[in-house]
């Protein structure tokens, strides 16, 4: 399966929105440089299926962009649903992630708070950089 980066979004804070930015580097057992959920752990990067925010955006009569349900990527064309626990995402040339979670507790959120509506704890797949590089908006996006 392959797909397109549509957005790289990123905070330097837990509990904040996150912003969009044009390109990023991706850091081995890490995350996201400078965006505050990188870290030692198995949630290092978050991805949305950008299928799903559209879906909610046509329902809800909403227009949510991309970082705004908290997610880190936002990628278009791939079912990240079939993805699984285990299974491995190459972005671009260098960088790849592995999911090590799928979905987490859903509590009171600023996203919950502020949109009413949350995505991450069903859909969205938390993942550890197992290779790290720089990625850009626009990059294929490929199950390995």
């Amino acid at each position: 399966m392959k797909g397109t980066l549509y957005s790289i979004c990123i905070a330097p804070e837990r509990g904040q929105l996150k912003k969009e930015v044009k390109a990023a580097r991706l850091i081995r057992d890490y995350g996201i440089e400078n965006d505050g959920h990188a870290g030692p752990w198995g949630r290092q990067v978050t991805c949305l299926n950008r299928a799903s925010v559209e879906k909610v955006n046509k329902e809800k009569n909403m227009n949510v962009g991309p970082g705004e349900f908290a997610e880190n990527l936002l990628i278009d064309g791939i079912d990240l649903a079939a993805v699984g626990i285990g299974g491995r995402l190459q972005i671009g040339s260098d960088a790849i992630l592995e999911v090590s979670q799928i979905g987490k507790e859903d509590h009171p959120s600023v996203v919950t708070r502020t949109l009413g509506v949350t995505l991450l704890p069903y859909e969205g797949l938390f993942c550890r950089v197992i290779a790290g590089g720089e990625i850009k908006k626009g990059d294929q996006v490929e199950v390995i």
